[in-house]
């Protein structure tokens, strides 16, 4: 029995092993290829199968397979199974080795997502509708238990096609090695699996280890992506990127944990980030890149899902370069991309009754950055909205930023330098606030370019910034904890080798060799300027009045801008703003120059202030403040100029008293502007000015103190606003003896009013002095009249004794004041011009001639004298008898005339009987002119060449006394 029982024994054995070492090897070797041709479509082929029954392991090798379009889809090159059978009998399916060698795999993305596998499990596999119902009452079965002790993966490769996108890409993963110990799928306590997991595609490699559990699940352990190229990230993230990604490589590692339950947790600690060569552009087809940078470092990240955490090492940034462009339309290149964000979908998220989120449901999310480190960066402005673009590169830009968290109150240090490629370089450091904002900064600009914003500058003005260095060295304090924004500014400032433009003219307007400002404070709210000293070097300042009348500072404002419509604050605005308040202690001018050109004038009128210097001190818009102004320099080359005074509060009622005083400045360099008004070019002399201005607000009162020294005039000047008088007579009534013209113009008058300008008052008024002057000349001579009681009207004439040549009496002295005159005005020329009245001396010639016809003159009595009178009307044959004209002059027939009244009367009826020689009036008045010309120089020494005799007059008039005038002219040579 024994013996049978052995025998059965060892058959059983034998048909076991048979089975186990030749059938089964043989059945699988043709199963597997039908098996992958039923339910993958693929055809496939195993060279050989070798089974162990004893050991309980399969091993397969050189398992080949294709899809249905002939293509390898899956092979390897060897493959070991050895089962664990001493544990099946606890229920256990345990896998005590796996092992593959050389495994293929390629997996294929489709354009509709679906991988290959699938796809062709899905297309071998039909669904059915039949899903198996489970028994009424019957439990659900507990899953198989299944524990792996040894899995190894050794030399594997799978290739990645992924053809969702335009342009196909395939990815290989070799080679790709996996070792996997004591994996359960059931909780064991103090026990879980480890694992490690090494891959490369190219260069990029992947290295994962840790410890793994699978019920429930939790894994920690570390994990790392090195080198990831560009390429592979592009192709994943490019359409979740707003830039197209050009080059880098990424590398990741991290430690992790990871565990499920209620709540999944996620959290790693040790983590760093670093991308290196990483390149950004706006688009594809870009021809620049957006941004580049040699390395990106993150280190120490730690993450924490459930406690809401993320904190950064200190984060590095080499070689750091950025180009920024801005269009024509305003749009930045950097924004474009971005496009238009969506509005987030709030639908579902925890709310309130009034559908507002719910803050109590989650804790904030808290984030901390250990700090910022960028060296060597760049960043360049292209900016193409002006109508001349504007180039602007930052370069050896480094930034370094302390530690940064969701508590953005807590102060934040920083410290940045850089340099610009156009001249200047810029450091800033100190500590800001995010929330509210608050900012310290330690503030240093050296020798910073200002052309380089010349651009921005010709935007909105006509000027053109052709040189400048900025130089700035101070503090600048911000407060924005309350509304409105406060802070302060103070430090130096420097603006050194300005040369500032007209674009449209090309011509200078402004500069100057140094500007400094030390010290410099300023406060924004509420403003508030103060500046100790303003020192101004070398500064050459040019005003032009063009052709148009305008000048060219009021054309620093396009045309568009200038007369936009102003929109006039509203009430509240104007209660609430607050204007600016300033101090300047002195101003310090050194060596300045302004240049003035009036091309209104032909010809053009042109001269310079130069070598100005000294000081203005105490300058400010808040009362009580009293100012000085002292000031020396020269005009035209040649003329000294003293500028001084006091200066009241700015834009108060206050008084300021000035006074500027200017020497020998020379008269032919004002010929064009003296031309207009006069009528004639100046061809000598000099000019000494005087003035005295008290400014009270707006109200200006002005003494105009002038001296003209030796002033002679050329040819004549064709021009519209020229006087209407003889401008010689008036200059040479006004000057003396020495060839001075002294005159006094006081002006006053409101500069608000467009109408009111100084300059041309001050020209007007004299012009009307020269012009009252050559029309009334002897009412210049007045103050020589005076001293004898006369007026400048009586001194333009003498009158005579009608019918004489005799002066009437106290007339000598009109003459010797005349002779003065003279005298002290040398260039003044007196035509004197005999006259007579045919009237008034013409009756008396007739009268004396009568009374010598007639004898009577020496006749002592009346009643001889009416006589002989008679008798002479008797005989002349009057209509008129004697005896009626007595009773007409009479009035009446029974009465007498008075002896004198008939005597009177027989003389003038008679005088139109007596006839004078022709040439007797002419002998009268031309020996007038010979007693006059005589007089004057016999008597009062006046020279030949200042008197001249001309032809008499007879029309000439009565004074009230009824004597003859007889009237001068005047003339300048």
């Amino acid at each position: 029995m024994v013996r049978k029982l052995s025998i059965g024994v060892v058959i059983l054995v034998a048909l076991y092993a048979l089975a186990g070492f030749v059938v089964l090897p043989w059945w699988l070797e043709r199963t597997i290829p039908e098996r992958l041709a039923q339910h993958m479509g693929w055809e496939g082929s195993v060279e050989d199968v070798k089974v162990n029954p004893f050991a309980m392991s399969i091993e397969a090798l050189g398992l080949t397979a294709r899809d249905g379009d002939g293509e390898p889809v899956l092979s390897f090159d060897r493959l070991y199974v050895n089962l664990g059978v001493l544990r099946l009998a606890t229920g256990v399916i345990a896998l005590q080795d796996l092992e593959l060698a050389s495994p293929f795999a390629r997996l294929d993305l489709r354009d509709d997502y679906s991988v290959n596998f699938a796809r062709d499990w899905q297309a071998n596999n039909p669904a059915t509708d039949e899903v198996p119902e489970a028994e009424p009452g019957s439990e659900a079965a507990e899953p198989s238990k299944l524990v792996l002790d040894r899995i190894r993966i050794i030399g594997g490769e799978v290739l990645f096609r992924d053809f969702s996108r335009p342009d196909a890409e395939e990815f290989q993963i070799a080679p790709l090695d996996l070792a996997l110990n004591d994996l359960a799928t059931w909780p064991r306590e103090g026990s879980q699996s480890d694992y490690s997991l090494q891959a490369a595609i190219g260069n990029q490699t992947v290295e994962w280890d840790g410890n793994l559990t699978i019920a429930p699940f939790a894994s920690d352990g570390y994990l790392r992506i090195s080198d990831i190229s560009y390429t592979t990230l592009a192709h994943f993230l490019g359409p979740f990127l707003p830039y197209s990604l050009r080059d880098g490589n990424l590398s990741v590692s991290s430690s992790y944990e990871m565990r499920s339950g209620e709540q999944f947790a996620l959290s790693t600690s040790d983590g760093e980030v670093t991308m290196t060569g990483l390149a950004l552009a706006e688009t594809a087809d870009s021809e620049t890149d957006l941004l580049k940078v040699a390395r990106v470092h993150l280190p120490a990240v730690m993450f924490d899902l459930i406690g809401r955490e993320l904190s950064v090492g200190r984060v590095a940034l080499d070689d750091f370069q950025m180009e920024l462009e801005r269009d024509p339309q305003g749009s930045l290149n950097v924004v474009r991309p971005l496009g238009t964000a969506e509005p987030a979908d709030t639908e579902g998220a925890d709310t309130t009754d009034d559908g507002a989120p719910d803050p109590t449901q989650q804790s904030p999310f808290r984030w901390s950055v250990a700090g910022v480190e960028l060296k060597n960066g760049s960043v360049n402005w292209l900016d193409n909205q002006p109508s001349t673009s504007a180039n602007l590169s930052l370069q050896q830009l480094n930034l370094t930023l302390g530690r940064l968290s969701d508590q953005l109150a807590e102060p934040v240090d920083y410290e940045a330098d850089m340099r610009l490629a156009n001249g200047g370089r810029m450091s800033f450091r100190g500590q800001t606030t995010p929330q509210p904002f608050t900012l310290e900064a330690g503030i240093s600009l050296n020798d910073l370019n200002l052309a380089q914003i010349d651009p921005y500058l010709g935007d909105i003005t006509n000027l053109t910034l052709r040189d400048g260095l900025l130089t700035v060295d101070g503090n600048l304090n911000l407060d924005n904890q309350e509304s409105p924004l406060t802070g302060t500014f103070s430090g130096t400032a420097q603006v050194a080798s300005l040369d500032l433009g007209m674009t449209d003219s090309g011509g200078p307007l402004l500069a100057w060799r140094n500007m400094r400002l030390e010290p410099l404070e300023y406060n924004i709210a509420p403003a508030r300027l103060e500046i100790g000293t303003l020192t101004l070097s070398n500064p050459n300042i040019n005003v032009v009045r063009e052709q148009s009348g305008q000048h060219n500072f009021a054309r620093i404002l396009p045309e568009s801008a200038s007369n936009a419509d102003v929109t006039e604050p509203t009430q509240v605005e104007v209660q609430t703003e607050e204007g600016l308040i300033f101090r300047i202690g002195q101003i310090l001018l050194e060596d300045g120059e302004v240049s003035y050109a009036n091309r209104t004038l032909n010809p053009v009128f042109s001269t310079r202030l130069d070598r100005l210097n000294g000081s203005v001190s105490g300058l400010s818009n808040v009362s009580p403040q009293q100012g000085k102004v002292a000031i020396q320099g020269r005009v035209g080359d040649v003329a000294s100029l003293k500028f001084d005074g006091s200066i009241g509060t700015l834009g108060t009622e206050d008084v300021s008293d000035l006074k500027l005083i200017v020497d020998d400045i020379s008269l032919p360099a004002l010929s064009p502007y003296l031309g207009q008004y006069l009528g004639y070019a100046i061809e000598s002399g000099k000019l000494d000015l005087d003035l005295n201005y008290k400014l009270a607000g707006s109200r200006i009162d002005a003494d105009n103190h002038i001296l003209l020294d030796r002033m002679e005039l050329g040819d004549t000047v064709d021009s519209e606003q020229a006087v209407n008088a003889p401008v010689k007579l008036g200059l040479a009534l006004l000057r003396d003896t020495r060839g001075l013209i002294d005159i006094d113009l006081p002006i006053e008058g409101d500069l608000d009013d467009p109408q009111f300008r100084i300059g041309p008052v001050v020209m007007r008024t004299f012009v009307n002095l020269i012009a009252k002057a050559a029309t009334s000349p002897f009412s210049m001579l007045g103050s020589l009249a005076e001293m004898t009681g006369l007026t400048g009207e009586e001194l333009g004439y003498v009158s005579f004794q009608p019918g004489r040549a005799k002066l009437a009496p106290g007339d000598l002295e009109k003459l010797e004041v005349l002779s003065d005159a003279l005298a002290e005005r040398p260039s003044l020329l007196l035509k004197v011009r005999g006259a007579v009245s045919p009237e008034t001396d013409g009756g008396f010639l007739r009268r004396q001639a009568l009374a010598e016809q007639l004898s009577i003159s020496e006749l002592p009595s009346a009643a001889d004298r009416i006589a002989r009178l008679e008798s002479r009307y008797q005989a002349a044959g009057f209509e008129q008898s004697l005896a009626a004209y007595r009773e007409e002059v009479a009035g009446s027939a029974n009465m007498e005339p008075d002896e004198q009244a008939w005597e009177a009367a027989l003389v003038n009826r008679l005088l139109s009987t007596v006839e004078l020689r022709p040439e007797r009036l002419a002998d009268l008045a031309r020996e007038r002119g010979v007693v006059l010309s005589t007089t004057l120089q016999e008597e009062f020494d006046v020279s030949d060449d200042q008197l001249f005799l001309l032809e008499p007059l007879q029309d000439a008039e009565q004074d009230e006394a009824g004597q003859v005038k007889v009237n001068f002219e005047l003339e300048a040579r």
